[in-house]
């Protein structure tokens, strides 16, 4: 039968959601009964990993090191991890996580920063650390490009490299875009991390799966970041129904899900903000500018995204952001239109 891993994100990029306050408790109960369903990797953590929390990037409930102590204690079988962003994450941090029982982590960069993962990944690898490179922001840069960054991550070290798709923007034939020309470059094991900002992250992930991508990142109830991310329930059924290889109670996964997750669950409808990140590949950890530049311009924060997505993908210039803003038309209806309150804090991934 097809083989395929998921890593369940709903821990981590789920913290997102609920501002970053799941409970030690939490990380027992949920970590614990993604265990005993059969998952074999499980991401824990303050949604920009580790030694995040803090006033500026969202103060998380309890400690990297109590959120590891708790995984420790629950989960039995299945590997468990963590985010790291280098200059987040210090070097500390890793040996400490190690420490406690971890086996793998992911070290996230932006695509176009690949270099400052470099000593993370030999230091993790040293603890003998299964070693994930995240391209955060994986639409900026070419698929030519980005396959020599990928022999570039594979020389250091890194076991797997993923596409990632922050914004929710992707489409299918550019996933495929992306695997075949890692292909022609490097052997080494991929994996696919989605968001929902189109309504695309499960197709697009069981397309990635399709072609022979080998980890796919899902959240439980699609709790996550912006849109949120690949639901864990559907993504585990529509593997099964396609004949790969998991072994795992689709009814019990959704009673787990409905009873410890779906709680968590606010955000309905189809919201704008959500929808003009994806269309225009914009990452939402800049949103608080785009607010407050609109604010003091009086123009329409759609258009601002718009157009400044148009020259920028991955960072923020306020400088042109200013500049651009004074050429837009004055609609301050569009604030008041808007809600932004779910997008103040330093949001990665």
């Amino acid at each position: 039968m097809k083989k395929i891993n998921i890593m369940d994100v709903t821990l981590r990029d789920g913290s997102y959601a609920i501002n970053f306050q799941f409970s030690c408790a939490d990380v027992m109960m949920i970590g614990g009964a993604l265990d005993k369903l059969g998952y074999n990797y499980i991401e824990i953590g303050h949604g920009m990993g580790l030694g995040a929390s803090s006033p500026k990037n969202g103060q998380s409930l309890n400690s990297d090191e109590e959120y590891l102590k708790s995984a420790q204690r629950s989960i039995k079988n299945a590997k468990y991890g963590v985010f790291c962003i280098p200059g987040v994450a210090s070097y500390g941090d890793i040996e400490k996580a190690a420490s406690l029982g971890m086996k793998f982590i992911r070290i996230g960069t932006n695509v176009d920063e690949i270099k400052k993962s470099e000593p993370y990944i030999k230091i993790a690898k040293s603890y003998g650390l299964e070693v994930m490179a995240n391209y955060m922001k994986s639409y900026a840069l070419a698929p030519e490009k980005f396959a020599e960054q990928v022999a570039i991550s594979q020389s250091y070290g890194a076991d797997v490299v993923y596409i990632v798709d922050s914004a929710g923007g992707m489409l299918p034939y550019e996933i495929e875009n992306y695997y075949n020309a890692i292909r022609k470059v490097s052997d080494i094991r991929l994996g696919f991390h989605a968001h929902n900002n189109l309504g695309l992250a499960l197709s697009n992930s069981i397309f990635a799966a399709s072609i022979g991508i080998e980890m796919i990142d899902c959240s439980l109830q699609g709790l996550g970041r912006s849109a949120g991310n690949a639901s864990t329930e559907l993504f585990t059924i529509c593997m099964q129904k396609y004949g790969y290889d998991l072994d795992i109670d689709y009814k019990k996964l959704l009673m787990v899900s409905n009873k410890l997750v779906r709680p968590f669950v606010k955000k309905t409808g189809i919201d704008p903000i959500d929808t003009i990140c994806g269309v225009t590949s914009f990452h939402t950890s800049y949103l608080h500018t785009i607010h407050k530049q609109s604010a003091i311009m009086g123009c329409n924060p759609l258009e601002l995204i718009e157009e400044y997505s148009k020259i920028d993908k991955i960072g923020m210039d306020t400088e042109k952001l200013a500049t651009i803003s004074k050429a837009l038309q004055v609609d301050y209806n569009s604030l008041y239109n808007l809600n932004f309150t779910n997008y103040f804090g330093n949001e990665q991934l």
